[in-house]
């Protein structure tokens, strides 16, 4: 299921400086859970509590946490001596001392830029925080983020519910329709199979091949191969039982509570095979219609099964 929250926690770097940091949750379909994480150096540390506080919250999804942060404008403003940011002189003077020496050796290098300076590691002095402050902060607007992703995925779960019953009735009325026309379908079959038998002994006997009406062995072979092929092809009474039973199970897990969405998965082989079963079955174009339907529709809830948590 798709989902998505964010949330912002203050956090305190220290002479009265504030950062704001913004925490990002996002979650799109999957079988299996996948975590990934987005996260500055500075919120590293909290990467385990968030990873805890999804295994614990979903069962599903790819789920990405993204976070970012930018010195709050206000706090400069009542401070601005204490938020500035200060260079590093012996940094400097080291990164001078090296700029020299490569230019003695390299003259045609060409000298640093001033955003090449800013850029260097340590040259900088800016207010850091403490890394529990961060951890801290991090952790907090992941809970809140993820809380609205929860919220998002519910809303979303509550639409796909009732998609995935309105299916569930269109295929309780396919079954509901076809069941009670089944000894129809088998009483035309029947006729058709003891119009076949019959004309196959008129032509017996017009060939000579019946002596004092008695049926050869081999037609009798013949006739019981018949009688079980047609037994064991119009016998779909467990077929529907089954539908009916799983279907049953399919309403029961949407109207429960807590993650369905494996259980659901393994309704939709055991539905799509009683499907299969019963039009392998078929004794009607009839039925052989309907059991297509169904299968359509048992595809078209194991798309959507795919989102539910």
């Amino acid at each position: 299921m798709t989902g998505y929250g964010s949330a912002s926690r203050p956090v305190s770097l220290g002479a009265g400086v504030v950062a704001d940091l913004q925490v990002e949750c996002r979650a799109v379909n999957s079988r299996f859970l996948d975590l990934g994480f987005r996260l500055p150096d500075e919120c590293r540390g909290a990467e385990p509590l968030l990873r805890e506080m999804v295994t614990q919250a979903l069962a599903r999804g790819k789920v990405e946490f993204r976070a970012a942060w930018r010195i709050n404008a206000s706090s400069t403003a009542a401070s601005p001596s204490r938020a500035t940011s200060t260079l590093n002189q012996e940094r400097l003077a080291a990164l001078r001392a090296l700029q020299s020496e490569v230019l003695n050796t390299f003259p045609q290098a060409g000298e640093l830029r001033m955003a090449d300076v800013l850029r260097w590691p340590g040259v900088v002095n800016e207010p850091r925080g403490e890394e529990e402050g961060w951890i801290g902060a991090t952790a907090e607007a992941a809970k809140a983020a993820l809380d609205a992703l929860m919220a998002s995925r519910a809303a979303e779960g509550t639409a796909l519910v009732g998609v995935l019953q309105a299916i569930t009735q269109q295929m309780q009325a396919i079954i509901t329709t076809l069941e009670p026309r089944i000894p129809e379908y088998v009483q035309q079959y029947q006729d058709k199979l003891s119009a076949r038998l019959a004309e196959a002994l008129t032509t017996q006997a017009s060939q000579g091949n019946l002596s004092n009406g008695i049926v050869p062995a081999e037609v009798l072979d013949r006739i019981r191969q018949e009688v079980v092929l047609y037994a064991v092809k119009i016998d779909v009474a467990e077929e529907f039982a089954r539908l009916k039973t799983h279907l049953q199970a399919v309403t029961t897990a949407l109207k429960g509570k807590g993650p369905v969405g494996k259980r659901l998965d393994f309704l939709m082989q055991e539905l799509n095979r009683e499907a299969n079963t019963l039009s392998s079955k078929s004794v009607s174009d009839e039925c052989t219609a309907a059991a297509v339907e169904l299968k359509l529709l048992i595809e078209q809830m194991r798309e959507q099964v795919q989102n539910l948590e």
